[in-house]
């Protein structure tokens, strides 16, 4: 698929066949999510990949008991760091190697306002943090669709609950879930018309703000996707 396909048939998917998902196409899939811009190129995202029976039932349960969860042939658990300066230095020799920065003094700078971004408050880094886990995990959706892995994000889980139920470390914050599997053959989220979208004019906004009217949702496209 082009990429105009995979974005205009791409589903919110919760029926899903029994086939797994075998580990070549699940590390092509995350190769390509690994591609997604962040802050920096900090990269803070980490993938909790949940596969098995009684790890899904567990996480189902975390996650108010959507069967989607579990019918799905994996879940994957989006996290960021909220430690700025975990991948920091690994990145900066990487510019450094490429000679996107000239030297050492210019590597040592970029840490310092690393290191100087990582004394936010705790929520602002939550928020910075939660941006660009959420780049890579619709990056993640796009790359799953063009192996024709449907996905659904979930956002309708217990984050403390979660970070409990899998023992995840202090400083990282759950972002949201994404299953992935096979789309059965009757999947309605699949076959149906996709639901309407604002037209582009009313949330496009040029030079300045001005709220336009509300119009009536539009569904993109004439072929029913």
């Amino acid at each position: 698929m082009d990429f105009d396909d995979i974005v205009r048939t791409r589903r919110s998917v919760h029926q899903y066949t029994d086939e797994p998902i075998d580990q070549e196409t699940l590390e092509a899939i995350f190769e390509t999510a690994s591609l997604a811009p962040s802050g920096y190129n900090l990269q803070p995202w980490e993938f909790l990949v949940i596969g098995e029976e009684k790890a899904k039932a567990n996480l189902a349960e975390v996650a108010y008991g959507q069967e989607h969860v579990t019918d799905a042939a994996v879940a994957v658990v989006i996290l960021g760091t909220t430690d700025l300066t975990a991948h920091a230095d690994a990145v900066f020799d990487d510019w450094l190697a490429k000679e996107y920065i000239p030297d050492e003094e210019v590597k040592t700078a970029l840490l310092e306002n690393v290191e100087a971004m990582n004394e936010m408050p705790e929520d602002e880094r939550r928020i910075w943090t939660t941006r660009s886990s959420a780049l890579a995990a619709m990056t993640l959706i796009y790359a799953a669709w063009d192996h024709g892995v449907a996905s659904c994000p979930m956002e309708g889980f217990d984050p403390a609950g979660l970070v409990e139920t899998f023992e995840i470390p202090d400083g990282y914050e759950p972002v949201m879930l994404v299953t992935l599997g096979y789309p059965a053959e009757d999947a309605s989220d699949i076959e149906n018309t996709r639901k309407g979208r604002r037209p582009v004019d009313e949330f496009v906004h040029y030079e300045s703000f001005e709220p336009a009217p509300k119009t009536s949702l539009e569904v993109p496209g004439e072929d029913g996707d």
